[in-house]
Order: C-alpha cells, then structure tokens, then sequence
C-alpha cells in the first residue's frame, strides 16, 4: 500500500510545476482527481493481490470513465458509462486542446480542452509511475516519467521554475523511492513486535533499529541532493531557453518544404523580454546613420482571442532576383527617402531563423539564398535558408506624408478593408465604446489614430510591466477597461482592434525596436523585441504607430514616429521648425539641419528618457558574484558561533550586575552540555553558560572532554596537559568551582568575572593548537556544524516519526 501512495504523490507533486502555464487552478483540481482514480487502483490491486499486467489497464479504464464523468458526462449513459457520442465529444476536445496550445502563449486559458489534455497526460504519467514501482519494483526509473512531465513548463514556460516547486518535485520522487526502500528492508527478515499499551504511535519493529540508520543516510543524501540543485546552477551563467527537441512555434517545417506557416508569431516575445541575458540578436548601419525598426512578421487575423498572421504559400519570386513587389497603397509620386541598410545577424541565434528581420517598406535586397517575398506584406522568408549568421543589405523607400496628405487621404480600396477591418462579432460592447469615447467624432482616421496612441502613451494612465498575462479575449478587456498594464504585445494588439473598430485597416508587426548605437554601429539585442501596430492610409500606405511606452518607464529603445507628434514651434525667428505632423517623418531626418537633428535625436531615440544600455552580465562577474556568495554562506557558521557567544556573554554580564539571586526571579532553562542542573536562576544559568562556552571551545580546537570526568578533574588534565599559566589554571579552577558550587552546594557563591575567567582559559587553548586549527574554529567552527548536525538528524527523525504514525482502533473488550 505504500509504493502505490507514494507514486501518487510523487505524480501530483510534479504535476504543481504545471501551475505557470495556466490561467487559474481549476485544472490542476481535474488533474488530482485523476491521480486519486489511478492510485485508487493501485492501492485496490496491491490489497487484494492482483496480478500486476492487471492493474494498467484497470486504471485506464478508470481515468477513461473518470474523463468521460468530467467532460462529456451529459452524453455518456447514467453520467458514467462511455458511449459513442461522449467518445467523439472527447476526440473533439482533445483536437481543440492541441489546437489551442499552438496558439496560445503561457499562461493559457484553463478551457476544456486543454484541461483534458493536460489531465489526460498527468493520468498516463501516474500510470506509469506506478507501474515502474509498484508492478515492476523499479522505483528509480519512475524518475524518467515524472522528469518528461516536469520539463513541459521548463520547455514553454518563459520564466525559469521557482525554486519551490523543483524542491516539492524533488521531495516527491524521494518519497518513491524511500517508500520502495522501506518495502525491501521489510523483506529482509521477520519483524518481532513487542506488545505494549495502547498508543496513538505504533510499535516500531525491533528490525527498524537496525535500518534505521541506512534510510537516515539515504534521507541525507536525498536531501543533500536537492540542497546543491539549487544552490549550484545559482552560481553558474544562464543559458536562454530554447523548445525540446524542436518543437514549438517558431520551429521551421523542414527543408525543402513549399510552404511556411508560424502559428503564432507572438508566443516567444515575451520570453524575450524576460531573459536574464541580453544577448546580441543583430548590428545593422545605415547609410543616414539613424535607427529603424526590423519587422520579422505581419500578423492580420484577429479572431476575438489573439492576433495570427494567414498561412504564406511558396512564392514564385526570389528577392535576388530583382526589385521587391511595391509597397501596398503607396502612391509612386508621394515623395521618399531612400536608404541603405546593411544587416548582420548574430550566428548565436538558437534554432533556424525563416524571416528576415528587414525595415519597411523594402525595395530591394541584396542576399545569399533561396529568399521570396510576399507580395501584401512585403514579409521575406524562406523555406530552404536561415537568416542565421548572414549578412545582407536592404534598400528602402520611406514615403514622406505631409500631415494634410494623411488627413486629406481617401478610404482604402474593398480588399484592404475586407482583410483588415475584420472583428470578431462578440467583441465586448465596452471595448467598441472605449474606441469612440478616446478619439473625437468627425476628425480624419489620421487624427483618430494619433488620440489613439496618445489615450495609450498619455491620458489613458497606462503602464508598462511584463508581469502580465496573454492576450485572449478575458485578457484583453482586461487590459483596456480595468489593470491598464502590460507589454508591448497588449498596446499593439490593443490599438490595432481600436482601429479597427473606427474604421482604420490596421494590423500587429512583430520584430525588433531600432537597438542602440555603439561607436556607429547599431546593436539589436533581444531586450529589444517588440509588437506594434501598422495603420493603412491610402496613397501612402502603412505606417508604424507607437502606444507602448518607450524611455526609462517602458521600453527602453522604442521610438515615437515623427510624423505622430504634435507640431513644435521654435521661439526664434519667424519660421516655424519643421512640424513632424506636417512636413517630416523618420526619412525626414537625414535631410534636416545638424541643429535640427540634434535637436530631434534625443527625443526620437530614447522617448526623451536616458535609458541604460543593458550590456548583459558577463560571465567573469557571474563567477565573480558566485564565488562572494560561497564566501558569505561558508561563513554562516562563524557567524553563528559568535551570535552564540555574544549571548552567553550578555548572561555573565547580567550576572555579575544582579549577584544576589531575587526570590522572586523566574526559572530560565541552562542549555544542556552534558551536566544536570539542579537549580534554576540567573547566576545557575551564567554559570551553565560558561560551561557551555567552555565545551565549544574545546569541541573548536579539537580537545575532548570525557562525559564522566567531573569539573574539577577536567581543569586539572587541561592545566597539565596544556601547561597552563598561572592565570590561566587559577581562572579554570575557578570556573569548576563554581560548577560544582551549582550542582551540589546550596548558595553558588563568589562567581567573580566569568567573562575574564573564560578569555584566559580561551587564549590557553587557543597557544596550544595550531594557526590552521584557530582559524577553523574562528570561520568553520566544529561545535556549530555539530548542532547544525544534530538539528538535521532530529528533522529526519521527525520525518520517520511521521511515517511510523499510525491511529490505532482500542481493543475490544469481551464482556
């Protein structure tokens, strides 16, 4: 009965690092269940001795019927029994799970088929479990299932496991195998009881003495084990997480393949924010020496819980072949700034990159490879190459709108707004009023889209934390009407829908801010990830819009797009600067005046906040502050050893101040050092201390003290054997004396001043051992390790204590 409980446990324990990929805990509750179920049955068929190829498949029938109960009850028959129908309600549901986890980012929604995936893997793993150690005996190799369920949230989880869950994890497969030894030692011989009065605590075999000692040292090395799993990866640098085994969103669907489809660009953005390296990703430099934003992908599908991009086909083009497709809605006589960009990827990038991270809108690129561009979003990708470690040169043709051309800009054609105005029909009703309250009825959409940026940078009291869920539909109401708090993902995603309720054909780009410059050169580290919105105006086409805040109070390196600011107006001369809103935009810039650019650049790169180029930690600091933080804890028992010692010095201090014991003076309890106190009081308790202190002070220096030498032969040995001073020997006498006075004498007497008495007997032993020896006693005192020692062996009893708890019925009594 004791393997299938603990296999249970170890598999609900394990199961409690899932708790970050969920929205809520009413599947972890679904997930007991079916470990109760599959226990239960372990614990039946362990009872009644079953044959073990029996019981995998009872319990799968269990967790089967306990499945269809939970989630399709109201098609099986009497609410239990399978039929046909609750079969195909569970197949539909296990098809929408697994379509849900490709979309959604962690945390995801605890919806019903997800939870029955989840619940249905937790079932297959307790049965595993179980079967290795109960079935088959083979309880060390319940570690490979319990560990394939524990790396499902170190695989997608952007956040590392908290230390708690890993130790509860931990302490669960211990408790597998502690109970699979208990079970063997059980099997060694015949356990003789010895019957005694009825107690709450069963008799503990007369076998449990000797094996008592072997299941301490398997608890210590368990322990231990877990101890340095935490304490060591602390010290050693960072790897970025990266999908097992290829699997996941982003992961490239073979070379060679004829098409390329990411189901949801947006899952690995945050997890890029939230890396505690931030590595370089790319350098770029232009030939205006100004920053632009890379797009990787072009997400236009909003289906009420997240924003996806439509699946690319094989395009017949291939960009080194000539000019890229014009941009969509661009007029060819609106005036622009031609720039060239040359872009080198970081060959450190984990796993293939498809899409090249390019500024928009492209015209012509300069590339090794099989590349091919789509037409409608001008996106690159490839499905033979990565952009890892390639070099490649960009040209682009930044249109230049004046403020009254976007103001004055026609409704888009019926295709771009057939594809971008699309909303799901049951999109809150006070998100689509929130839309018209934040912008003014009968201004242009490119007046609507700049109080749209400005309700989420300025007057909407937005704020920008990572520490934020994803954006479902829940989420995003959320966001808008009550928390107002999030990252990048949330702004984009957030005011592209509020466009597209006013109108404005809008989708969400996902790829990276401009970087910051070093000595010429732009670096784009993965700090620098980032969402945004583009806004579709006719005859210019789209433009990038910024509502996540940028600066110290945002994200750092993000950029306010000239041509959204308001119009400034210099106070000298009579001619206006150059107005962002009317006659520039980020091309504008390398044809302004030194001034002017001076002027701008601040504002334009860094949100007008300083913001701290995050360099990442190198690695010789983080060994640097691993080796401090070993030093500080190997000095924890030094420290504790003179906490102690200050303590018993405040209790010779309080003695030699009051030396006339008070009738009415409360008892205080001597610390036990192996000698019986027989009266209690503030001068019994100084001297107990002192002979406490005394006894360390030889446990630190290595000198023993036999338990039945009395005090006074004790002083004598040392005096001899050490060849005390005088001094030295007259304050040892003294301190027996007054031990002895304590134990057998009425009054305790004369104490004197057991502080000096204990520093000259201190520096006697101290000239007796060598340099090595005082600095051991001084840093890694032996009488501290000893009770850190004796603490532990006393926790671990207390463990088989609970162990060996049993609740006893009272005997019957025959009348």
């Amino acid at each position: 009965m004791r393997l299938p409980l603990a296999s249970g446990a170890a598999t609900g324990a394990v199961a409690i690092a899932l708790y970050p990929l969920f929205e809520g805990g009413a599947w972890f509750w679904t997930c007991l269940g079916v470990i109760l179920v599959v226990t239960g049955i372990a614990m039946l068929g362990s009872r009644y001795t079953l044959p073990g190829w029996l019981v995998p498949p009872a319990q799968l029938v269990a967790v089967w019927i306990y499945l269809t109960a939970v989630f399709t009850g109201d098609k099986a028959w009497i609410g239990l029994v399978p039929t046909k129908e609750s079969v195909l309600g569970l197949a539909k549901l296990l098809s929408t799970g697994f379509a849900d986890i490709q979309r959604f980012a962690a945390p995801v929604p605890s919806g019903a088929g997800i939870t029955l995936l989840t619940c249905g893997g937790v079932g297959l793993i307790a049965i595993l479990v179980d079967l290795l150690a109960s079935r088959l005996h083979r309880a060390a190799l319940t570690g490979l299932p319990l560990l394939a369920l524990f790396t499902v949230p170190a695989a997608v989880a952007s956040e590392p496991i908290a230390g708690p869950m890993f130790v509860i994890a931990a302490l669960g497969y211990l408790g597998v195998l502690a109970a699979d030894g208990r079970e063997r030692i059980t099997h060694w011989g015949r356990a003789v009881l010895v019957r005694r009065a009825p107690s709450f605590v069963a008799p503990r075999p007369a076998s449990d003495a000797g094996a008592g000692a072997l299941r301490l040292s398997g608890k210590r090395i368990g322990f231990a084990a877990i101890v340095l799993a935490i304490l060591l990866p602390a010290l050693l640098p960072t790897l970025e997480p990266n999908p097992l085994f290829g699997f996941g969103v982003g992961n490239g669907k073979g070379k060679g393949g004829s098409s390329i489809s990411i189901p949801n660009p947006i899952v690995n953005l945050r997890g890029q924010l939230s890396l505690p390296t931030n590595s370089t990703v790319l350098t770029y430099t232009g030939s205006d020496s100004f920053s632009r934003y890379l797009r990787l992908y072009s997400l236009d599908i909003f289906d009420g819980e997240q924003w996806t991009m439509t699946a690319r086909g094989r395009s017949e083009d291939r960009v080194s072949e000539g000019p890229m497709p014009p941009a969509p809605g661009q007029d060819m006589s609106l005036p622009v700034t031609e720039a060239t960009t040359k872009i080198q990827v970081s060959d450190q990038i984990r796993g293939p990159l498809e899409f090249l991270p390019l500024p928009y809108p492209a015209s012509r690129i300069r590339i090794e490879g099989d590349w091919r561009p789509d037409r409608d979003t001008l996106m690159v990708f490839s499905t033979q190459d990565t952009a890892v470690g390639l070099a490649y040169e960009v040209t682009t043709r930044e249109p230049k709108p004046t403020a009254e051309t976007l103001k004055a800009a026609p409704p888009a054609p019926p295709e771009i707004n057939e594809r971008y105005l699309q909303l799901p029909e049951n999109l809150p009703s006070e998100i689509r009023d929130l839309a018209r309250q934040v912008t003014q009825r009968g201004a242009s959409r490119y007046e609507q889209a700049i109080q749209l940026q400005e309700f989420f940078t300025k007057e909407g009291g937005f704020t920008y934390s990572l520490a934020t869920q994803g954006h479902n539909g829940p989420a995003l109401t959320e966001f808008l009407i009550r928390s107002r708090t999030g990252y990048c993902e949330q702004f984009a995603a957030s005011m592209a829908v509020l466009a597209r309720i006013l109108g404005i054909p809008a989708r969400v780009a996902i790829g990276y801010t401009g970087g910051s410059n070093a000595s010429g050169e732009w670096k784009v580290r993965t700090h620098d990830s980032h969402a945004w919105p583009e806004l579709y105006f006719e005859g210019t086409g789209w433009l990038r819009f910024e509502p996540t805040p940028t600066g110290g109070a945002g994200q750092g390196s993000a950029t306010v797009p000239i041509y959204t600011r308001p119009e400034v107006v210099t106070t000298g001369g009579d001619e206006p600067a150059a107005s962002p809103t009317s006659n520039s935009t980020d091309a504008d810039l390398p044809n302004q005046s030194a001034g002017n650019r001076r002027d701008l650049m601040p504002d334009r790169d860094f949100g007008g906040a300083p913001v701290a180029v995050d360099e990442g930690v190198p690695v010789a600091l983080r060994i640097g502050v691993g080796v401090v933080v070993v030093l500080l804890i190997a000095l924890i028992p030094g420290l504790l050893r003179w906490e102690l010692r200050a303590r018993r010095r405040r209790s010779y201090s309080r003695a030699a101040e009051d030396p006339a014991p008070l009738p009415h003076e409360e008892a205080v309890t001597p610390e036990p050092v192996g000698i019986a106190a027989v009266r209690t009081g503030r001068r019994d308790s100084a001297v107990a201390a002192a002979w406490a202190e005394l006894d360390d002070a030889l446990c630190d220096y290595g000198m023993s003290r036999q338990p039945s030498e009395s005090p006074r032969a004790l002083a004598r040995r040392l005096a001899e054997q050490y060849a005390f001073d005088e001094e030295a020997s007259a304050a040892m006498a003294r301190i027996a004396t007054a031990v002895e006075r304590m134990l057998f004498a009425r009054t305790p007497g004369d104490l004197g001043s057991l502080h000096g008495d204990l520093r000259r007997v201190r520096r006697a032993l101290a000239a007796a051992v060598t340099r090595g020896r005082r600095i051991r006693a001084a840093l890694l005192p032996p009488s501290t390790l000893l009770r850190a020692r004796r603490l532990g062996t006393r926790m671990l009893d207390g463990f088989d204590r609970l162990e060996n708890l049993r609740l006893r019925r009272p005997a019957r009594r025959d009348v």
